[in-house]
């Protein structure tokens, strides 16, 4: 007798709590440390390393415990040390490079002490050692998504089942297909990706399909600058997206699964991969999953890097071998998608809220978030923010709590200025938007967009004059150049936004560029042409200001467009005999003054600011102005000046 799914899954459960109680019940000491992209680029490795080596030199028995990451990407390399027989709870270490894994090997590991002055968040003089779940990146979150994100090895699949990993499977396989997207549906869920489509409907549009073979597509092609959250879900828990998939796919009735992931998530690809193949060992894919009706396997295709194919018709373009460009709809891919078949494509995140959804049921979920968008958010924020990293919230949060509350707000004493959501393609909001609620409604109300979760802050100093220009040189170059107003559209706005920044301006430009961005919005086929101009269109609206500077005065108010800069040294501050600005000069425009300080020869100054940063800050002598002008002139002498012209 075959057996069900419910008796398939409970012998990998029971063999996963077996693992598991070896470490457990056991008295040795646990190092978790973080080994997703971001901590191994911060030098995870080295630290793990040094852990290896350290332990087998002092004699000590300890487990290394290789997991994803946890969310503080600012901190890394990342380690917990739980440690039973030293009387502490879990204590969670920052910044753990090879010298300091050396230290806590012999120091804790052996000894006992814990040192306590390189805990996050200790507060050493009561010796208050503070659980992990008490920092604000995890007491004002609501981890839904990236539970066991930075608690399991991603490449054990028994350490996530241990954690409940496929049990929602489990049950769905149980279920008829048209109770779990009625599930679907009653819990609110929107796409993820940044669209807000309804979840629900789209799988009952696939479900209601003609055709005997259907496809599920996960989207993972992350383009945007700055956005990694796909990445570290992949990298960190990829179980709960293939369990995703997989009652998708029992959901519409589809036999094949593809993830469409960048190259350049080496990473993620090696673990997707090693993880898609235990699942066929298990008999979590293949041919009767757990035992069930259900014939489903998964692949992985490797996307070339263009933004574009993040647009769904363009990424089923990619997977056929052909160019990624997008095509007209009707019929959209649920209808006719890849190779003329019904094709449902989800986000990586839309996939991961579904076992959540059946786990804890659709009231629950949508008991999160706000009404017209339950659930949680995903961000990973990043810029002019103590602490950048990834952070997992309710829908209806504030922008305000998020910034300010869970990432530390801005750093150096500055003021906020903006904050870009929804990736190059997204708005900004001013300082007047900061108690907006993050969902799908509000933020496209105030002119931004969800996306996909990427967060860039800027603080005082940024020039949202040159940031658009930044994001439109990236759209105006990822465009597949299909439509007319994307391709030469987006070309003149960068045209203009580039005279701009070097102070040609003219009059007109700026009432040129609002017409000419809703021309593109509303002519251009696909996703990328419709939202590439929202950078300009939102900045034109909250931050004027920063273009009538640069029109009629030509001046930058955030002191970035170098045509528009100039440096100077504040002689009054100069301390004699520091040559901290001569040193790092690339193109020797810092010279002696006759009085031993040092002067700036503007005429050779390429604006690189490497003077501003090499100052002492106890002299604070460097000056940035704009515009140039405003920088006193200081001949060099005449010996310097021969010199430097020799």
């Amino acid at each position: 007798m075959i057996p069900g799914p419910q008796t398939s899954y409970r012998r990998l459960r029971d063999e996963a709590e077996r693992r598991r109680r070896q470490w457990t019940e056991s008295t040795l000491p646990q190092i978790h440390i973080g080994m997703a992209t971001c901590g191994i680029a911060a030098g995870a490795q080295e630290t793990r390393a040094a852990f290896e080596e350290a332990l087998a030199q002092l004699g000590v028995a300890a487990r290394i415990h290789a997991v994803g990451c946890c969310g503080h990407c600012y901190a890394e390399p990342v380690v917990i040390i739980d440690h039973p027989e030293s009387g502490f709870p879990p204590i969670f270490y920052p910044e753990v490079n090879a010298g300091k894994a050396r230290m806590l090997a012999k120091l804790f590991l052996k000894e006992g002490d814990p040192r306590l002055e390189h805990i996050l968040g200790a507060t050493v003089a009561n010796e208050m050692i503070p659980a992990v779940m008490e920092f604000p990146r995890f007491s004002l979150e609501r981890r839904l998504v990236m539970e066991r994100c930075g608690r399991i090895d991603p490449e054990d699949i028994y350490d996530g089942i241990a954690e409940g990993g496929y049990s929602a499977l489990a049950d769905a396989l149980q279920r008829q297909p048209e109770d779990l997207i009625a599930e679907i549906s009653r819990s609110g869920l929107r796409g993820r990706g940044g669209a807000g489509f309804a979840t629900g409907r789209k799988w009952a549009l696939a479900a209601g399909a003609a055709g005997a073979e259907k496809y599920v597509i996960c989207n993972a092609d992350e383009g945007d600058p700055g956005a990694y959250m796909d990445r570290t879900l992949l990298e960190s828990d990829p179980h709960r997206i293939l369990e995703g998939m997989i009652i998708c796919a029992h959901a519409v009735g589809a036999s094949r699964g593809i993830i469409y992931v960048r190259a350049e998530y080496p990473l993620a690809v090696r673990i997707l991969t090693r993880a898609i193949e235990k699942c066929r060992e298990l008999g979590l894919l293949g041919r009767g999953v757990l035992g069930a009706a259900l014939d489903f396997d998964i692949e992985v295709f490797q996307g070339s890097g263009a933004f574009v194919c993040g647009e769904e018709t363009a990424l089923i373009r990619s997977i056929e071998g052909f160019r990624g460009m997008p095509f007209h709809r009707p019929p959209y891919p649920v209808e006719s998608g890849l190779n003329g078949k019904p094709t449902l494509i989800n986000n990586v995140k839309t996939l991961a809220n579904v076992p959540v959804i059946l786990q804890n049921g659709a009231e629950a979920f949508r008991a999160v978030g706000s009404e017209r968008s339950p659930g949680t958010a995903i961000f990973s924020v990043v810029g002019s923010v103590v602490h950048p990293g990834l952070v997992e919230v309710p829908m209806g949060t504030s922008l305000r709590t998020l910034i300010f509350d869970i990432c530390g707000g801005i750093p150096k004493k500055k003021k906020f200025k903006a904050v870009q959501i929804g990736g190059p393609s997204g708005g900004y909001l001013s300082e007047a938007h900061l108690d907006t609620p993050i969902d799908f409604d509000s933020l496209a109300q105030a002119g931004a967009m969800m996306g996909s979760g990427g967060m860039v802050v800027m603080d005082e100093d940024a020039c949202l004059v040159d940031v658009s220009r930044y994001f439109l040189d990236f759209t105006q170059k990822e465009s597949c150049g299909k439509c007319t107003f994307c391709r030469i559209g987006t070309r003149h706005l960068l045209a203009i936004l580039e005279r701009l920044t070097q102070g040609q301006g003219r009059e007109g430009d700026l009432e040129l560029l609002q017409q000419l961005s809703e021309d593109v919005k509303n002519g251009s086929l696909c996703g990328l042409g419709k939202t590439a101009p929202n950078p300009v269109l939102t900045s034109l609206r909250y931050f004027h200001d920063d273009y009538e500077a640069h029109v009629k005065e030509k001046r930058c108010p955030g002191k970035m467009c170098r045509p528009l800069i100039a440096y100077y040294i504040d002689l009054e501050k100069c301390a004699r005999g520091c040559n901290a600005c001569e040193g790092c000069c690339p193109v020797d425009a810092v010279f002696i003054t006759p009085d031993r300080k040092r002067g700036i020869d503007l005429s050779k100054c390429v604006k690189c600011g490497e003077c501003l940063v090499a100052c002492p800050p106890q002299y604070d002598a460097v000056r940035r102005v704009s515009p140039p002008h405003l920088a006193p002139v200081v001949e060099r002498p005449p010996e310097e000046k021969k010199e430097a012209q020799s």
